[in-house]
Formats: C-alpha cells, sequence, structure tokens
C-alpha cells in the first residue's frame, strides 16, 4: 500500500467516523479508481433527515478530519440550502444528502460501474 493509499484511506474512514458521530444514515463508498476519466478515486455518499442535520454531518466531517488528520476540504458547496453537501478532498469527494434529494440525483445508479460498499460503523 502506497502513502497515498494509506492516507487515502485514514481520511475515508475519519470521513466515515464523523458521519457516524452524529448519526448520518445509509452510508455507501463508492471507489472510482478503475472508472476512466473520474475527478476523485471515491465517493462517500451519506444521508440527513433535515437541513439541521446535513449541516451537523458536514460540521462533524470537517472538525473531525481537521483534528485527526490536519486536512480541509478543497471547497464545500450546498451549505446554503442544506439539501445536498458536496465535501471536496481531493481524492475522496463527500456527498451529503436529504433522503428526497438522494433519491431523486440517485448518484449511486449514475456510478453503476464503481464498487459500491455498504458502510455499516459500530
Amino acid at each position: 500500500m502506497t502513502k497515498t493509499q494509506a492516507s487515502t484511506d485514514d481520511l475515508i474512514a475519519t470521513i466515515i467516523k464523523g458521519i457516524d458521530d452524529v448519526k448520518g444514515e445509509d452510508i455507501q463508498l463508492l471507489d472510482l479508481r478503475d472508472i476512466e476519466n473520474t475527478v476523485c478515486d471515491y465517493f462517500v455518499i451519506c444521508t440527513g433527515n433535515s437541513n439541521t442535520q446535513v449541516n451537523a454531518i458536514s460540521g462533524s466531517v470537517q472538525k473531525v478530519v481537521s483534528k485527526e488528520l490536519k486536512d480541509k476540504p478543497f471547497n464545500v458547496e450546498g451549505q446554503g440550502n442544506s439539501e445536498w453537501v458536496l465535501m471536496d478532498y481531493v481524492n475522496v469527494v463527500v456527498h451529503i444528502f436529504q433522503k428526497h434529494v438522494r433519491d431523486y440525483y440517485d448518484i449511486e445508479s449514475l456510478w453503476g460501474d464503481a464498487k459500491i460498499t455498504e458502510i455499516n460503523p459500530a
């Protein structure tokens, strides 16, 4: 395992911890590495039940990643309406949806060639 892959694995684990800390639901990891011309290596996707929870998940991920890995997202979008927040950590992009928006966009199907792993934090 290369240093970059090890740090990407650490980042993914820390992001999932941040999501789980505030009870984010239906967490999935999409591995995009075998798909040509992708913008990143992984998507982490989860669901929040309200604007407040989507914001809480986003804040928790930023806080935990900053504290444990001394990293911050390159960009964050969607915090204005908190229906779909996208957090860009370059190799890993986090999508935090409210359920109705996640169902509507169904990005898991759009990236059907990706290896999808259901995450069930302890």
